[in-house]
């Protein structure tokens, strides 16, 4: 009987592990502007695209996006923002500034805004607004 019990834990354990794997498997990268990358004009690169949260940006001029959010960091860096700051392109004191230049960014659940905040670079549709469900 005690064999038994330890057999339907193990199974417990097993499927468990099945499911958290499945979840974190489903993530997907994606490299923000496409072809592009993290440039001016990019705001409209989401639109038709289905993003979820845990899903991961970057940007790289490459085909594979390993970890990065590619870019020169004299020129561009990448700001998240609140709606009103990506709206008005300005980044509120506190805003979490990305500036390596080679920059991951794992999506949380609702809209991500994002905005380059060197001047005139938002404005110049250096910005975007990623829904993750």
């Amino acid at each position: 009987m005690a064999q038994g019990r330890g057999s339907v834990v193990a199974l417990g354990l097993a499927l468990l592990c099945l499911l958290l794997h499945s979840e974190v498997a489903e993530a997907a990268t994606y490299v923000v502007g496409g072809n592009s990358g993290w440039t001016f004009n990019v705001a409209g690169w989401p639109r038709g695209k289905s993003f979820r949260a845990g899903d991961v940006l970057c940007n790289t001029y490459r085909s594979m996006c390993g970890a990065v959010f590619n870019y020169n960091p004299s020129v561009h860096n990448v700001v998240a923002v609140r709606a009103a700051g990506y709206n008005s392109c300005s980044a509120p004191r506190g805003s979490r500034v990305s500036t390596s230049g080679k920059d991951r960014i794992t999506l949380a659940r609702g809209t991500n805004y994002f905005i380059c905040s060197f001047a005139g670079h938002c404005q110049s549709g250096m910005k975007i607004a990623v829904t993750a469900a």
